[in-house]
């Protein structure tokens, strides 16, 4: 179930045109639908990632700017979003990131800082 803080975050990207209000009630609608139990892993197998997380940290004071988490299912949404907030990164290849989500690769998948903006962006597959 979503936090308030999570929908107000949202609603705040709706009104502030950074998403489109279709994305906006996808992405309400993907963090209210509670995830169905993972079915039991197979022995020696590894499971599949289930949540693509990004998180902003502010490398000046440590503290976190943006916090989300994202069913793994809604990645290619995810990944068009980021685009819109971060401009910048166009020159970043998000066919490989996307190529290391789909292959099952977990864990961190990208760590980038921005020294200009004193952001850095980790992004995890879990």
């Amino acid at each position: 179930m979503a936090t308030t803080e999570e929908r107000m975050q949202i609603l705040k990207m709706i009104e502030e045109g950074k998403i489109s209000a279709a994305d906006g009630a996808e992405l309400l609608r993907a963090i209210d639908t509670p995830s169905p139990p993972p079915p039991p892993p197979l022995k020696g197998a590894a499971s599949k990632p289930r949540w693509f997380r990004v998180r902003v940290t502010d490398t000046r004071n440590g503290q976190q700017k943006v916090n989300v988490n994202i069913p793994i299912g809604l990645v290619n949404v995810g990944m068009k979003m980021g685009a819109r907030f971060s401009p910048e990164m166009e020159g970043m290849d998000y066919q490989a990131l996307m190529d290391a989500v789909q292959s099952g690769e977990t864990g961190k998948v990208m760590d980038v800082t921005d020294g200009e903006d004193g952001e850095r962006v980790e992004i995890f597959v879990e």
